[in-house]
């Protein structure tokens, strides 16, 4: 049963970075397209980003563009959201997901698209 590990939360001041790691535990992720979410305190859970199963798109929310890069390491058992110029708003709970199915790419930004999910990684951004 492959499980999502994340590690990499924590506090920092705005304008600061953090990088969110996401481990496949007891398999990988090689052929499967990545994506990120992120949470608010009572507020839906929406997306940051995606890595297409190849690695060779990275579609952002219009919130990320510019400021955050997701990528792959060519084994396929982890996946990254370095995250630049960080601000307050971007506060939340992180979460890495997995595809319900290999080698597809399509409604990359819909929850429904993910199968398995990391436990979520605190990021705190404050002035």
């Amino acid at each position: 049963q492959v499980q999502l590990v994340e590690s990499g939360g924590g506090s920092v001041q705005a304008g600061g970075s953090l990088r969110l790691s996401c481990a496949a535990s007891g398999g990988t992720f090689r052929s499967y397209t990545m994506g990120w979410f992120r949470q608010c305190l009572g507020k839906e859970r929406e997306f940051v980003g995606a890595v297409h199963w190849s690695g060779g798109s990275t579609p952002y929310a219009d919130s990320a563009k510019g400021r955050f890069t997701i990528y792959k390491d060519n084994a396929g058992n982890m996946v990254y959201l370095q995250m630049n110029s960080l601000k307050e708003e971007d506060t939340a709970v992180y979460y890495c997901g997995r595809f319900v199915r290999p080698c597809v790419f399509a409604n990359y930004d819909l929850m429904a698209s993910y199968e398995l999910w990391g436990q979520g990684s605190q990021v705190t951004v404050s002035s």
